[in-house]
């Protein structure tokens, strides 16, 4: 078995294994469940990698069939999932050695795509303050809001606070109430900073320290950073433009809301269905046009090494740039006067084709395990377990064991899969000394 932990790349399944399986334990308890009742292996297995996973996709009733202890473990299995599991071991091994070897730094590595092995150790206390800082402003915005204008209780508020802005942070999307988050997407106080965390949570941590270092100078970003940046804003104001545009008139989501009303809902909406996975509006009441928008959300994802699941943002770009190069021809790909490396491009290509061969096999499974079930609704839960976001029409309580069991391994696969793939890929490059005669085939 030595062989298998030498490389890096195999323990990043494994690390998210673990607590998903150690969660489904802790779920099974019948402490977990309000009615004291051992729930199905199933439901717990499913809730257990929905939260590690950083997914949020429930398959009931999450604040009236899990009590306070069982919200408390999806909580803190949402924040491993969240920060990841090899940086969470690598930040208890820093804080207890004072240091980082080798292997431990290439473990964080893999997890959370440092480009320097020596800066790890900094960058991990950098990743820890930014995330708990950001979720402590959350926390004081939101739980001062309920308890001020919702007569929430200073102890009710503040739990409240503290795990939706877990959730939104770490791109999670289990919520305290049975409708999501629909009784304040009306109030600023509570769905912005929850959308704004989400979207600072799924930029990734490379593109978003180096953005806020080089404010001043965005010429200057490095591609990556360039592509997930403008990218990420891209796709929000063309979500929000489009889902404003479907939703406008449809009485049953932001229909009978104020012009300021439907703004804000569809903004905080879209910001949310890239990965976060909470609902302002119910999600099965949308208008048809709406669906394609948000399964192309949810795909797409967010940033690399961020809390986000998807394709991430720097592919889907990278993508869209390889294809505007060739239509006009030119021999290279280039992003803001830099040259895109051939590696680059297939990496691209190879994560994306897997992904909707991924999504398409689910798909399929979903269909042929489930009778009744929409290929709109088939595709949008799949899209949503796979890209780790959480949004759901409904359809994940209503499937049968073996349909929540693909949904499972959905989740798992959107969480570890790109990263392992990436890493994966990345160590495995290696220089041949020839190269076979070249043909061209026809291509279309």
């Amino acid at each position: 078995m030595r062989w298998f932990f030498r490389n890096p790349v195999r323990l990043v399944p494994l690390g998210f294994l673990v607590p998903i399986l150690l969660g489904t334990g802790l779920l099974m308890a019948r402490w977990a469940t309000v009615d004291h009742q051992r729930p199905p292996l199933v439901t717990a297995l499913f809730t257990a990698t929905s939260a590690v996973s950083v997914t949020g996709m429930a398959i009931n009733d999450t604040p009236n069939y899990w009590s306070a202890a069982g919200l408390v473990v999806i909580t803190l299995l949402t924040q491993l999932g969240g920060l990841g599991i090899l940086t969470a071991a690598a930040l208890v091994i820093l804080v207890v050695s004072r240091q980082l070897g080798l292997r431990n730094r290439l473990l964080v590595q893999a997890e959370t795509a440092e480009f320097g092995i020596g800066d790890v150790a900094r960058l991990l206390r950098r990743i820890a303050v930014t995330v708990f800082a950001c979720e402590a402003v959350m926390t004081a915005v939101v739980a001062g809001r309920l308890w001020w204008a919702y007569d929430y209780g200073p102890g009710r508020a503040l739990w409240s606070g503290v795990f939706h802005a877990v959730q939104a942070f770490n791109n999670g999307g289990f919520a305290l109430y049975s409708d999501g988050l629909l009784a304040f997407a009306r109030d600023p106080w509570v769905s912005l900073p929850l959308a704004f965390g989400g979207i600072v949570g799924g930029l990734g941590f490379p593109a978003l320290f180096e953005a806020v270092r080089e404010w001043r100078r965005p010429a200057g970003w490095v591609v990556a950073t360039k592509l997930t940046i403008w990218g990420s804003v891209a796709l929000l104001l063309l979500g929000f433009v489009g889902l404003l545009a479907a939703e406008w008139t449809n009485a049953s989501t932001i229909g009978s809301y104020d012009a300021a009303g439907k703004v804000l809902a569809s903004f905080t909406q879209i910001a949310l269905s890239r990965t976060g996975g909470f609902s302002v509006l119910n999600i099965a009441d949308l208008q048809e046009e709406s669906y394609p928008l948000l399964i192309v959300l949810m795909f797409i994802g967010g940033g690399s090494a961020s809390t986000a699941g998807g394709i991430k943002v720097s592919t889907f770009f990278l993508l869209g740039f390889t294809i505007w190069a060739e239509l006009r021809g030119e021999p290279d790909v280039t992003v803001g006067h830099r040259r895109v490396a051939t590696a680059s491009q297939r990496h691209a290509v190879t994560v994306a084709l897997l992904s909707v061969a991924l999504v398409t096999a689910g798909t399929m499974l979903l269909l042929l395990l489930t009778e009744g079930v929409r290929l709109v609704a088939a595709l949008f839960e799949v899209t949503s377990a796979f890209s780790t976001t959480g949004l759901t029409v409904g359809l994940a309580g209503e499937l049968p064991a073996s349909g929540q069991l693909v949904l499972t391994v959905l989740m798992f696969i959107g969480r570890v899969g790109p990263l392992t793939l990436g890493s994966a890929i990345a160590l495995n490059t290696r220089r041949r000394l020839y190269r076979y005669p070249q043909e061209q085939p026809i291509v279309g």
